[in-house]
């Protein structure tokens, strides 16, 4: 992994969807940078075996803790706890993302006649409600002067410029209302803090539960594992500058039209 040099020494650094899957492989990558000096470790369950094996990897530099994205005044409280433990944060990113759930019959709609009020409520509530009520009150830790970078996992189908092939209604329209999130926010964002970063990252098609069922056309050198997106995003987040805030960027740096 490259040297995170723009993150500055003693960084405190939250990752939403630690447990797991990419967000617990960015985790690890982050343990491994000596600038990071706190990693804030979130998952539905505070005592998830994810964030367990992250504890005992980090010690005391990781501090597991309780967030469902689904809900603000969980998101209130989380944020609460964070602010009584860190006095600024440097680094956030979300890995929130639905695309099926069995429980409710979700699935990726290939027809207009399979779009439903639940499925919607469902995907729009992680894909973007989610993280920018993160945002909102992740807001005043960020806004500290230096460079803050605010980064949300986003993907190539929500962008409408980019689709050719109609179909998953939901995931696209959720991840297209992230998206206009993002931008909006940057804006605001860029009032208060000069250096700060509000972006969307594509990570491509990673081999984790969100894609799992759809990877049986993914050519090999296209399905990426979880340590090979998360070392590419991190060079992306460590490149990326104040002038690219608002913007959507794949995991090899390419802009993504919105």
């Amino acid at each position: 992994m490259m040297a995170l040099d723009q993150l500055p020494d003693n960084a405190q650094v939250l990752v939403q969807g630690a447990a797991r899957g990419l967000g617990r492989a960015l985790a690890e990558q982050l343990l491994r940078e000596s600038r990071v000096a706190t990693l804030i470790a979130t998952s539905r369950d505070a005592d998830s075996p994810g964030l367990a094996e992250l504890a005992r990897t980090g010690g005391k530099r990781v501090l597991p803790l309780a967030l469902d994205i689904t809900g603000e005044a969980g998101i209130r409280q989380a944020m609460g706890r964070v602010a009584e433990q860190v006095p600024a944060l440097d680094l956030v990113i979300v890995c929130a993302g639905l695309l099926h759930d069995r429980n409710i019959g979700m699935h990726p709609e290939k027809r207009l006649a399979d779009i439903t009020p639940e499925r919607l409520a469902a995907g729009f509530a992680v894909n973007a409600f989610g993280p920018i009520l993160l945002l909102k009150h992740a807001q005043l830790l960020l806004n500290h002067g230096r460079r803050a970078v605010f980064a949300s996992l986003s993907a190539r189908v929500g962008s409408i410029a980019d689709n050719h092939l109609g179909g998953w209604y939901t995931y696209r329209a959720a991840k297209a209302a992230q998206n206009q999130f993002t931008r909006t926010a940057a804006i605001e964002m860029r009032r208060r803090n000069r250096e700060s970063i509000v972006v969307g990252l594509h990570p491509g098609t990673t081999d984790t539960d969100l894609s799992r069922p759809f990877q049986r056309n993914v050519p090999d050198h296209k399905l990426f594992t979880p340590a090979f997106a998360a070392t590419r995003l991190l060079e992306v987040i460590n490149n990326l500058t104040p002038e690219d805030s608002g913007g959507l960027f794949a995991w090899d740096g390419e802009r993504i039209p919105y």
